[in-house]
């Protein structure tokens, strides 16, 4: 990790957040991570009432947060590896989710294809104490995953209205999903859940903390450079100032960067041994048509988990696990890309994808604990906590792991352990806590189809039906916000210069692909052009009161990151073929 500053071609001025802290001078709790965990902290602690500061060197959600499987899933697979414990508490907050963020959180049908009966069944139980490197697990049959999931059930009575999994032969599977390859024997259909937009589901758990509290404040772009007399000193990488900022204790939530983040801080550590995965995003309509608006969910021979599943009417394909160093930038390689295509064809081998059906690419460094000569992919998704009390004055109390679909629990707990530290005591729970745009969401199908109608009368439907899809309720706020300005359309209707301004005010964008590639879904889902992209660069302009120079930089910088990360520039579409779509 660096500490360079951003340069650009004119000279940035000081962001009102930056010098809201500046002027602040200390608070109780610095939070060094705006991640999913980090945030869900930040909330946490902000509605107990506890001031806090919340502060991330990039984007909120722009590191492991963004880089997921999209699922919300109970851990089936942890089950062989006896982590009972957390299969119960992340079915618990699947089901949670479920509730408290139904505008990004809903049901997904999840169906195994399984190729032998009894397959895997004398071995599975040594998985738990064998986890080593090189061996080759023996592809799971029938009789040991109905075992898995008639447990999988029995974690699922909790507080879950989803249905229990049901069994399908050859034949009545076929009947479901003809383009299976003929050699499955059986399938297994059971529910966890897909978060559609899991970086805008970080950004209102940010909002619910910085609005349940006047002394909760948070700021990306912002990083720890190191403790000094004062507390925890920071620098601006967009101006390069430097200040410290008192606290009481820090928390460091910074992922797989945990170990560099300490090391920083003057504690070295090392506690993380992260492992990358790769995801491709592909549009291809046979492929969308296969999956029958369900996951398909396997063990590959390799032993790596593999997730085909729809997504935006395009299809996600996931994932890989490979030791990475944090240390070093995560990208998805030609090699991952081409085992991806392989994945496909073992399912649905009728169906051709090639690489040119690729319109986006990811990769993201998982923050799991360091892990030996465990396999990558057997490695514990639980996480525990640390505590370095060695400056008295200012303990550090650092997450290790961590998964998405536990973190309103893993923020309940972490903050429970700063709450010890400074002495206070807890005054509620986020348990029954609606996030964000899931406050009063309607809860039948008519009610949600009516909803941007009846709440947003004033927009054409289009936009109604965009703005409910991206905010869930919060588009009522959005859209009072486009009206006090004038409101024009940006990349053929996705976006519009008032929305645009929202997400600058309220929602802390800041560079043009915290645009691009978190509050809106246009890269991820391939329909970004270079013409929407210098549209977005001049509205965020006068958003941001860029000159020329600035915007040039900017643009040419995003340009870059689309390219070298997520494969850009090679699939791209013109504006003519976007008009064809």
């Amino acid at each position: 990790m660096t500490t360079t500053v951003e340069s650009h071609a004119s000279e940035p001025r000081e962001r009102d957040g930056v010098a809201q802290l500046r002027a602040l001078g200390s608070t109780t709790v610095v939070v060094i991570g705006g991640g999913i965990n980090g945030i869900s902290t930040f909330r946490d602690l902000a509605m107990q009432k506890v001031n806090v500061v919340l502060v991330e060197r990039e984007d909120f959600a722009s590191g492991a947060t963004s880089a997921s499987s999209h699922m919300i899933h109970g851990g089936l697979r942890y089950l062989e590896n006896g982590e009972l414990r957390l299969v119960r508490e992340s079915v618990h907050e699947r089901n949670r989710l479920l509730k408290i963020a139904p505008h990004y959180v809903q049901p997904l049908r999840t169906t195994i294809p399984i190729f032998t009966t009894f397959s895997g069944l004398l071995t599975a139980p040594l998985r738990a104490l064998r986890h080593s490197r090189g061996q080759r697990p023996k592809p799971r049959g029938a009789v040991l995953i109905k075992l898995g999931l008639a447990l999988y059930d029995t974690f699922s009575r909790d507080n879950g209205s989803l249905p229990r999994h049901q069994f399908l032969r050859r034949d009545d599977s076929r009947k479901v999903l003809p383009a299976l390859h003929p050699d499955v024997k059986y399938t297994a259909t059971y529910y966890d859940a897909v978060v559609h937009s899991p970086e805008r589901l970080a950004l209102d758990v940010l909002l619910d903390g910085t609005s349940a509290h006047r002394g909760a404040h948070a700021v990306n772009y912002v990083e720890a450079i190191g403790l000094d007399d004062a507390g925890v000193r920071l620098r601006d990488r967009q101006t390069g100032a430097e200040f410290s900022l008192g606290a009481r204790v820090v928390v460091n939530a910074s992922g797989p960067w945990t170990d560099i983040t300490n090391h920083t801080l003057g504690s070295p550590t090392a506690f993380m041994g992260g492992t990358k995965g790769s995801h491709v995003v592909i549009e291809h309509p046979g492929l969308l048509a296969a999956t029958a608006g369900r996951e398909i969910f396997f063990e590959n021979a390799d032993g790596r988990i593999v997730l085909i599943h729809p997504l935006h009417d395009r299809v996600l394909v996931g994932t890989t696990d490979i030791d990475a160093d944090p240390a070093e930038l995560a990208v998805c390689t030609p090699d991952e890309i081409a085992y991806f295509l392989e994945l496909v064809a073992e399912v649905f081998p009728g169906i051709k994808v090639h690489r040119s059906d690729i319109v986006y690419h990811y990769s993201g460094i998982r923050p799991l604990p360091r892990h030996g000569d465990i396999a990558p992919g057997l490695v514990s998704r639980d996480y525990r906590i640390e505590v370095d009390r060695s400056r008295r004055d200012l303990p550090v109390v650092s997450l290790v792991g961590g998964k998405w679909t536990t973190f309103r629990a893993l923020g309940e707990t972490l903050a429970n352990v700063v709450l010890g530290i400074i002495g206070r005591g807890r005054s509620g729970s986020t348990l029954n806590e609606a996030i964000g745009g899931g406050r009063d969401y309607p809860t039948t199908a008519s009610d949600v189809a009516e909803w941007p109608r009846k709440h947003l009368p004033d927009l054409p439907p289009e936009r109604r039906e965009a703005l409910f899809a991206r905010y869930g309720t919060r588009a009522i706020e959005v859209a009072r916000h486009m009206a006090t300005q004038t409101d024009k359309p940006i990349a053929d209707g996705a976006l519009s210069t008032g929305e645009l301004d929202y997400m600058v005010n309220t929602e802390y964008a800041v560079r043009l692909n915290d645009i691009c590639l978190r509050r809106t879904n246009l890269a991820f889902t391939g329909r970004l052009t270079a013409s929407h992209l210098d549209q977005i660069a001049r509205a965020l302009a006068a958003a941001r009161g860029w000159d020329t120079a600035r915007t040039r930089a900017e643009t040419e910088r995003a340009t870059r990151e689309l390219a070298h990360h997520h494969g850009w520039l090679s699939h791209a579409p013109s504006a003519t073929t976007e008009a064809r779509r």
